[in-house]
Parts: C-alpha cells; structure tokens; sequence
C-alpha cells in the first residue's frame, strides 16, 4: 500500500495541501469520535473519479463501514455528495440514508479548505442501526463535531503544527466544553475523576477552567504555562499539549479553539491521566542515567587498570615482557573507549565508526617504533548492540596489531586498510595489509599466537561467525583477514 502522500500526489494536490491533508488525518482520530461516525478522505482525480486515500472509524460507535475503502474509487451516483460539496464548497448531507450496506447509514460529506481552495471532501458515515435517544454527553460531543466540521470546511482545522497523535487525550479520556469567557459548560465523567484526582473538590462546570488548572499544579510556572494555553485556545489559538502535575496526579491537558463560522465561540479542552504514564518515563529516565554511570565508571577503572600496566612496562627490562604489557595496555584500552561510547549514549548501542577512530591512533602509538604502518579505513560499521561491539573492536584491533607486527619487515613502511561491507544481513570485514604475506605453511587455524588465539575465541564463541586468512582477494600482495558475522549487518530499526 502506497503511503498517504503518494495517494495524495496522485490526485495532484501541491505540497502545501499534501501536508494541510496529513495534518488532518494525524488528527481526525478525534472528530471521528465526537461525531460517532467513520471518515473516508476522498480527492478528485483526472478520470473525473473520486478515490479515497484515508479511513478512520470511531472509538466511540460501531463502525458503518467495516470493508476498506483505501484506493476504492467512486463514480456516478455515489459520487454525486462529494462532487457537490466540491463544487459548492459547503457541506452536503444525503437526504436518504443508504440502505445497501450491511448496516443502514447516513453520510455528510465536507469540504476540506485549504489557503482558500477546496482540496478533498471529508465524508462522515454514521451507523444508524445503533441510533437511540441521546444523552446530554453525546449530545454536546455531536455539537462540537458539528463546530470542529465547519471548521475543516473553512480552513481553519486542522492546526498547522504536527501534534503527537499517540499521547494525545481522546474524547473518551475526558472532554471539557469552554464558553467564550473560559467558563466550562460542560464536563464529560471522566474530566471530572480527571480534575478529582488532581485535587479538584468543587465543581467543575460554571468555573474558569484555566484558573481551576493553574490552582492544581505543584509549581507555579508550569500551572501558569497551562492556564495560558487554555486562555489562547479561547482566544482562538492552538497551544501546545501541557502536563500538569501536583503530588496526587499528572493531566495532560489540550485546548482546542472552537471558532466555527455562525456558531458558538468558545473552546474545547481534552484532559488524560498520565500519572502511571509519567511515573513510568520518570523510571526509565533514571534506569537510562544508571546505566549510563556504570559504564561510565567502569571506563573509568579500565583506564586505570591501562594506566598501571603501562607503568609497570616501563619498569620492565625483558623486551618480551614490555611488549606483553603494552599489548594488554592497548586491549583494556580498547574496551575501555567502548564504555566510554555507551557512558555517552541513551541506548546500548554503540557507533562502531566512532570506536574504532579512536582505537586507531593508540594503535598507532603502539606500533611507531620499528614498524611504520598507515592506517586506513572503508566502509561502514554503523551502529551495533553493545554485545557485539565489544568483542568486534578487540577483533579488529587484535587484526590490526598481528598485521602491523608481522606484514613489514626491515621496518618497510606499509598500508594496512579495515574495510566494512554489509553482504546481505551479514557484516563483512576484512584487515588486508600489503606486506610480505604469509608463509606458505602457515595455518591460520593450528596458529598458536596469542593475537590470532583472541580473535578466533571472539568471533566463533561472541559473535558466531567465521575468521579466514589468505592472498587479498584483488589478487595483490600481502594479506588478507576476512570477518564474516552473521546477522551484524542487519539495519537497526
């Protein structure tokens, strides 16, 4: 299924009113529900068919159009509604309901405005199979759908800003109806237990709801922010969606003008209960911070394990021995720059790209003296799980170290290049040099060097893959390490 903008696109709308329709649909989740009804979006195409690009059916009511009618096309006499709102660039209402359906329905079709053009009709189905005597609480939903529908048809809803559709109250959450001096004329049950959990003993109706708000909060800037951004949705503004948080509770609160032409003026505030929600985010906050800090005191002592090792090398008058201490000084200290990494992260993940810039130059501190080696790299690591990342870069850099020790000898200068490509979901890796090459009885599999030892326990038993050595593939001299990991590659989502 092609994405909203392309459908839109094809129904040769400009960008502006692609994004003036996305809007709309990131936000009719709530019209749908005050109006009991679904809402199809239909746009004209060059044939002279309307086809629909959007769906949404109501939390509120059942639904009147259980099939999906994205990509359907309508033509003739079902048309006819969403031609006229078109072209009379007002809302239509069928005069007989539809009874072909497995549900009896009724449909008003709106025209959707856009800097003053009619873009694509909005059209609401109502399940009249579930019709009854309405109550004061649907009653005041439906007169706001009507107000909210005009508003569409004037151009003037949805926001221009991108609201977080997912955090957003819904009308079931709680619903509070403003007049235009700010005073609530009607509070739905749940806004009232909403109001009641942040302390509220009086009644809600008949009050200044921004001032009922701002008395609640804990603290003072956050409780006057909130009551601002109900005052500007009354003064016909769209505010941003506000916390507001005493000891009790926490209420996410969105005021919404309600501006429609020849009606009422006033406001629409939506109010949730986020308290688990809230104390939830306060949780993984803290847990993230924690982390954080282990990793950052475990780098911490890695570098000061690095730190005694390298002065008890430089005690040390064995040549053999000094050189044992420095290699274990570049190995702590190689995972000690992937803790570092994580300490700076929010997530354990860890940029491979980054690690490996800095294990490079200690690298090359190591290998200065007798064995001038430039390093080069290609490709891309891109970012991967911590338990992956660690045991990789001492790989690698194991790799790196057995090829500058051993490619170049006499201290001829040479190139040795890490190379990163991703074969399918597998990452490939490969640290080719162009010295002398390997010998020809040499068996990368029966070798008892402590280096090359490392690398094959990391890769088989932490990462679960392959280690081959050979002439480069490019047929040039020297040698050739090949990494083959499995699932590595795999893109992050």
């Amino acid at each position: 299924m092609s994405s909203l903008s392309e459908r839109l696109t094809r129904g040769s709308a400009s960008p502006s009113q692609v994004d003036h329709a996305r809007r709309l649909v990131a936000d009719w989740q709530l019209l749908a529900d005050l109006s009991f009804a679904d809402l199809t979006l239909w746009v004209p195409l060059q044939s002279g068919a309307w086809w629909c690009v959007a769906q949404v059916r109501p939390l509120t009511a059942p639904t009147s159009q259980p099939d999906d009618l994205i990509g359907t096309e309508a033509t003739g006499v079902a048309a006819e509604p969403l031609v006229r709102a078109h072209q009379e660039e007002r809302p239509i209402t069928e005069g007989e309901p539809d009874w072909s359906g497995a549900f009896p329905r009724r449909r008003e079709v709106i025209p959707v405005r856009h800097d003053g053009v009619v873009v694509a009709v909005l059209a609401k189905d109502t399940n009249l199979a579930a019709t009854r005597s309405p109550s004061t609480l649907e009653l005041t939903y439906l007169d706001i759908a009507a107000d909210l529908s005009l508003m569409v048809a004037a151009g003037t809803f949805p926001p221009r800003m991108l609201e977080d559709a997912e955090m957003s109250p819904r009308v079931g959450d709680g619903l509070v109806r403003l007049d235009a001096a700010g005073r609530a004329v009607y509070a739905s049950p749940n806004a009232l237990s909403a109001y009641r959990r942040m302390g509220v003993i009086g009644d809600v109706v008949g009050s200044d709801l921004a001032e009922v708000t701002r008395s609640v909060s804990a603290d003072l800037v956050p409780g006057e922010a909130v009551a601002a951004s109900i005052n500007a949705a009354v003064a016909g503004r769209f505010p941003e969606p506000m916390d507001v948080e005493n000891d009790a509770a926490t209420m996410l609160v969105r005021a919404l003008p309600l501006q429609a032409p020849g009606g009422e003026e006033g406001a629409l505030v939506l109010v949730r209960d986020v308290t688990d929600v809230r104390r939830r985010d306060r949780a993984l906050m803290t847990k993230d911070a924690t982390i954080r800090e282990i990793h950052h005191r475990v780098k911490n002592n890695l570098q000061t394990v690095a730190a005694l090792l390298r002065l008890q090398a430089r005690r040390m008058t064995e040549p053999a021995a000094r050189a044992a201490l420095e290699e274990s000084v570049r190995r702590v200290a190689s995972i000690a720059v992937v803790h570092e990494t994580l300490a700076g992260s929010r997530e354990d993940v860890v940029d491979v790209d980054d690690v490996l810039d800095q294990v490079l130059p200690m690298l090359g501190d190591v290998t200065a003296v007798g064995r001038p080696a430039r390093f080069t790299r290609s490709g891309a690591f891109g970012e991967l799980p911590a338990a992956v990342a660690t045991p990789l870069v001492m790989a690698v850099t194991e790799l790196l170290q057995n090829a500058a020790m051993h490619a170049f000898p006499d201290s001829e200068p040479g190139t040795i290049v890490l190379g990163a490509e991703r074969d399918g979901d597998d990452l490939v890796v490969r640290v080719r040099d162009d010295g002398q090459g390997l010998p020809v009885d040499f068996d990368p599999a029966a070798s008892t060097g402590l280096g090359l030892q490392i690398v094959r326990t990391l890769v088989t038993s932490e990462l679960h893959g392959g280690l081959d050595m050979g002439r480069p593939a490019n047929g040039g001299p020297g040698t050739e390490a090949v990494l083959l990991l499995p699932g590595a590659g795999r893109p992050r989502r």
